[in-house]
């Protein structure tokens, strides 16, 4: 399973983008391929066109959510990495990865990295 960082789902929506490339590989291989209600959230913030939402909306018809136990994680993540300023979110999205032992395709190497030593694998 994989699991998609918000920048990533909004890359994957450009056509001719190694991002949309990656997801067509993963969708020929029938790789599973999900989000977070907490990405989900995010990327329905925008802009978005109504095209994107469109398609979006057919890609992932539900988004994986965030549980008592992902917040109990994503709050351990956010302590033993250095309680960054607005890295919140990030904890939550690695949480809930973890939690179903997904790997997190993203755009933003640093904004991740720290949690590999947590438990969150990287695609």
């Amino acid at each position: 399973m994989i699991h998609l960082d918000t920048n990533f789902l909004v890359s994957v929506l450009r056509s001719g983008s190694a991002e949309e490339t990656k997801y067509d590989n993963w969708f020929k291989a029938k790789e599973s391929v999900g989000i977070s209600a907490w990405v989900w959230a995010e990327f329905l913030c925008g802009p978005l066109s109504k095209r994107d939402e469109i398609i979006s909306k057919q890609l992932f018809l539900l988004a994986e959510p965030l549980s008592g136990m992902d917040a109990e994680i994503a709050a351990r993540l956010f302590n033993e990495t250095g309680r960054r300023s607005r890295s919140l979110a990030d904890c939550m999205i690695a949480a809930v990865a973890i939690r179903c032992g997904a790997k997190l395709a993203r755009m933003n190497t640093s904004d991740f990295e720290r949690f590999v030593p947590h438990g969150l694998a990287l695609i």
